[in-house]
């Protein structure tokens, strides 16, 4: 049994390493504004289309932060799916999400 744990950790920690090289990418305003992240949520890359530079200050503001938080949603689809497949079978707390 202890074995098993310890394999199960081993094979998460390798899980979390591989998630820290995995990119998503997320969009708002129909791809005006793409903010590409990993799914440790470090963002890589900020994307704005040259013509929203013109336009409203606030409207800009808007779009960055819906694409930060569609590239937060798109990152955590990944890991909870990567992650699930290592878990499978073992209750999880509710609440709980990956990477710890």
């Amino acid at each position: 049994l202890m074995k098993q744990a310890q394999a199960m950790q081993d094979n998460l920690k390798k899980a979390q390493d591989e998630l820290a090289n995995v990119e998503v990418e997320g969009q708002s305003g129909a791809g005006l504004v793409k903010v590409l992240m990993t799914c440790k949520n470090d963002v890589k890359r900020v994307t704005i289309d040259p013509s929203l530079l013109a336009d409203d200050k606030d409207m800009l503001e808007d779009l960055v932060a819906a694409a930060f938080n569609d590239a937060v949603r798109r990152a955590e689809e990944v890991s909870s799916q990567k992650m699930g497949k290592l878990t499978a079978g073992m209750p999880m707390p509710p609440g709980m999400k990956f990477p710890f």
